[in-house]
């Protein structure tokens, strides 16, 4: 058991964090020269329009990560309160840490740039504990999660990094760097906190009901109708437009695609709740990494169509073998959502990438590949191998992100996962598992109803 002031010290630990950030704001953080008061009759005086143009952009991406990820986390009947508070919570958390951590690898004269795109590149790192956070929901306290997450994001801008500029590879939804960093550094984390072998069944309050469901596909549609600027929000030129057409195509291929599938593998041909909310989705993650290229509409509704029969099939057979044969309780699925489909985006880049030419793609090519630019690209870091790739070349290295990636996301899960369970962390015991209680104050009045029913069916007994 645990005392009221081991609680308290938690949060204790989350207030000493919170000023440690405002300490590094505070040293090494400054406004970009663009968002600055700009000299009266200077040329550049209207240059932070350019940043002001992305808002409508950052504000859907806002929507998606702290209203489509919590909601789509409240199918669990009684931890609504935990999925919508701790995805409020780990957001903003993750938004100031990855600022700083994102800053430090583009540091100019000691300082880190404040921008409204430093904003949204912090506000997509904020997606990556949120997905791993899915393949935990309900078996980990709040203090393991916040020191998770600080672990995670440290991990995930530093391969980031790796992947994006040194290795040079196309990723502009984030499929590789971001769904599937998340989705397996939280499976390995998964694996280490596993439960033992006879205590390996489902916990008593590990379902839905129809209300917990509902408000589930209220996330879905939320990340469902802003998941095109997700992915665009960082392409550059017309690749950003075309970013939004593929995304978009392929989530409706894949929604199609998920009704058919869930009606013909599910019991008695019956559409699947747990399809319906999350494979729905498969779509925007398997497009991510190639959202920006030159796919063609029949590409896009392709990768969709894929993308939903993967994950509906992996929710339906995948889940429940992985659940009874290594006892990894992946509580959203998020091996089916966004690691599968991350790994379909990966191997259609490299796919894609091996027929690039420099005539398709004419004055984008520097952005979109900088690595096959020859001569000077513009860029201040060494990229592996040199410039001038050709395109067979481009697409292996498309390959070696995914296979890095994989390897920095399972080994560092696995570093993560045994901490939380091998050292002073306090870990759930199973019936503290999957409700709000636990760290919640919740309405007496709920309290009453389930003693009630509680004695109802003990009487009927």
């Amino acid at each position: 058991m645990h005392t009221p002031g081991s609680k308290v010290s938690g949060y204790i630990v989350l207030m000493i964090v919170q000023i440690i950030f405002l300490v590094l704001f505070w040293v090494f953080v400054r406004y970009e020269k663009a968002v600055l008061p700009a000299p009266i009759a200077a040329e550049d005086a209207g240059s932070a329009k350019e940043h002001v143009s992305k808002y409508p952009q950052f504000q859907d991406i806002q929507v998606m990560i702290f209203i489509g990820f919590g909601f789509l986390m409240t199918f669990l009947r009684k931890y609504g309160y935990s999925a919508t508070g701790y995805t409020l919570f780990m957001a903003a958390l993750v938004v100031q840490w990855a600022v700083l951590m994102k800053g430090f690898l583009h540091m100019e004269g000691g300082k880190i740039s404040l921008s409204l795109e430093s904003i949204i590149d912090a506000d997509i790192a904020a997606a990556v504990p949120l997905i791993s956070m899915g393949a935990l929901l309900g078996r980990t306290t709040p203090i393991q999660l916040l020191c998770m997450s600080i672990f995670e994001v440290a991990l995930f801008a530093g391969n980031e990094y790796l992947a994006l500029n040194i290795l040079s590879i196309c990723d502009c939804g984030g499929s590789i760097t971001v769904h599937a960093f998340g989705a397996y550094f939280g499976l390995a984390v998964a694996l280490m906190l596993r439960p033992a072998s006879d205590q390996n069944d489902a916990g008593k309050h590990e379902g839905a009901n129809y209300v917990s469901d509902l408000f589930a596909m209220i996330g879905t549609t939320f990340l469902w109708v802003y998941w095109p600027s997700f992915n665009s929000v960082l392409a550059e030129g017309s690749g950003g437009e075309r970013a939004i057409l593929n995304t978009f195509l392929s989530l409706a291929a894949a929604t199609v695609t998920t009704f058919v599938v869930s009606a013909l593998v599910s019991h008695e041909n019956k559409l699947d709740m747990v399809h319906v909310q999350n494979s729905t989705l498969a779509g925007g993650v398997a497009v991510g990494t190639v959202c920006n290229l030159l796919l063609g509409a029949h590409g896009a509704v392709l990768i969709g169509i894929i993308a939903g029969t993967v994950s509906v099939l992996g929710y339906r057979y995948l889940t429940p073998w992985l659940t009874s044969n290594l006892r990894i309780h992946d509580t959203c699925g998020v091996h089916n959502l966004h690691g599968m489909p991350a790994l379909i985006s990966a191997i259609a880049s490299a796919i894609v990438a091996s027929m690039v030419t420099a005539d398709d793609y004419q004055s984008e090519l520097q952005d979109i590949f900088p690595a096959m630019v020859h001569g000077n690209n513009g860029t201040v870091t060494k990229i592996m191998g040199g410039l001038g790739r050709n395109a067979s070349t481009q697409a292996g290295y498309q390959l070696f992100g995914i296979a890095v990636t994989l390897l920095i996301a399972i080994g560092g899960g696995i570093l993560a996962g045994g901490v939380m369970k091998y050292t002073s962390f306090r870990n759930l015991e199973k019936d503290e598992q999957h409700q709000d209680e636990q760290y919640w104050e919740v309405p007496a009045v709920e309290n009453k109803e389930e003693y009630e029913l509680k004695i109802t069916d003990e009487l009927l007994l």
